[in-house]
């Protein structure tokens, strides 16, 4: 963890938010940082157990630790507070990938995408409660989470979160001041509203993502490649029909129509074909929340485990939610049946 995480980092993050011990301990507050980090790495097991997994190359080299109690150690996390920790993830987080970095440019753009969940249980707690809200799911207040992420990398570059009566779009407004002219904005649907495209669009990025089936575009200008011209709200933007086949290993095949809307409105430069290709090419686009709550926690666990992501999640090499992965009876596509390749189309507009 400190090849990753260095001492003078958080030696320099303490001081900072001037959390440093006031005397000498056997648990000082650097010790305390590394012990929260690695209660996110093993959430399923208690206190002490987290402390002998973090000291078990210590131990195992014949250099001699304290061995705290579990009210030690619950008193050393309260004295390192949420500060340092949140100092330590605005230094560590941001973009990774570099310019040969594969899957995480289109172009002159890198790519992220906004990723979200709603599901995630907190202890049913009267704080959790009083500050999150009741819920009915299960019985445990839940927590909306929403990141800022980049594509192929998984990079965190933002997080936010709270109670999850704001909703999505409100939490990614609060990330919108990590865009920058060079991105390129990937999301699925439950994005689209006009007041949350024209904020995306005002700080310089382009953005890439599928309209809503209820959302009425009005075609402008038809364009070559079957795309056309179109706006949302006072927005200019280009909308790409398509449609999306999943064939499974048994040969079953599901499809599904798509509307993608875009403000890479040059259709010689940006091809319909190769927008429409985008979102599954960028196959390290996951659930980042959903895919580290189930590696760290197990079935019953009520802090950070969520069940189902919402709508505007990303997933790896997968359709995007919706009728693709539905079969002919409107129904999810049925257990065992493994997505294989996906077949991308685009579906030229038909002239009026």
């Amino acid at each position: 963890m400190t090849q990753v995480v260095p001492f003078d980092l958080v030696d320099a993050v303490l001081e900072e938010t001037r959390c440093v011990q006031r005397r000498l301990r056997d648990l000082p507050t650097r010790v305390g940082v590394y012990f929260l980090l690695a209660m996110c790495l093993f959430p399923e097991v208690g206190y002490r157990l987290v402390r002998q997994k973090l000291t078990a190359a210590l131990a195992g080299a014949g250099l001699e630790t304290a061995w705290p109690t579990a009210k030690a150690l619950r008193d050393l996390r309260r004295r390192v507070g949420s500060a340092p920790v949140h100092r330590l993830f605005e230094v560590l987080a941001g973009p990774l990938a570099q310019t040969s970095t594969p899957g995480v440019r289109f172009g002159p753009f890198r790519t992220v995408s906004f990723d979200g969940c709603s599901s995630i249980k907190l202890p049913d707690s009267v704080r959790n409660v009083d500050r999150f809200g009741a819920q009915s799911r299960g019985g445990y207040p839940m927590l909306e989470l929403m990141t800022l992420v980049e594509t192929g990398t998984r990079a965190l570059i933002g997080a936010v979160f709270g109670a999850t009566s704001e909703g999505e779009t409100a939490y990614a407004r609060r990330l919108l001041h990590h865009l920058s002219p060079d991105m390129l904005v990937l999301w699925d649907k439950g994005f689209d509203a006009n007041a949350f495209l024209a904020a995306v669009a005002d700080t310089g990025a382009q953005f890439l993502g599928r309209l809503r089936a209820n959302r009425r575009t009005p075609v402008l200008v038809r364009l070559a490649d079957g795309s056309y011209l179109s706006v949302l709200g006072t927005l200019p933007v280009r909308v790409v029909e398509a449609q999306i086949a999943v064939t499974c290993d048994d040969g079953r095949t599901f499809t599904g129509s798509y509307r993608l809307v875009t403000t890479l409105t040059d259709a010689r430069r940006y091809p319909a074909g190769t927008l429409v290709g985008l979102p599954p090419a960028m196959g390290a686009r996951v659930c980042v929340l959903r895919a580290a709550a189930h590696h760290h926690a197990g079935p019953g666990v009520a802090v950070g485990r969520p069940g189902r992501c919402r709508a505007g999640d990303v997933g790896p090499a997968q359709p995007l939610p919706g009728p693709a992965d539905r079969d002919g009876r409107g129904g999810r596509v049925p257990a065992g049946h493994r997505p294989g390749p996906m077949r991308f189309h685009h579906r030229p507009a038909h002239s009026p």
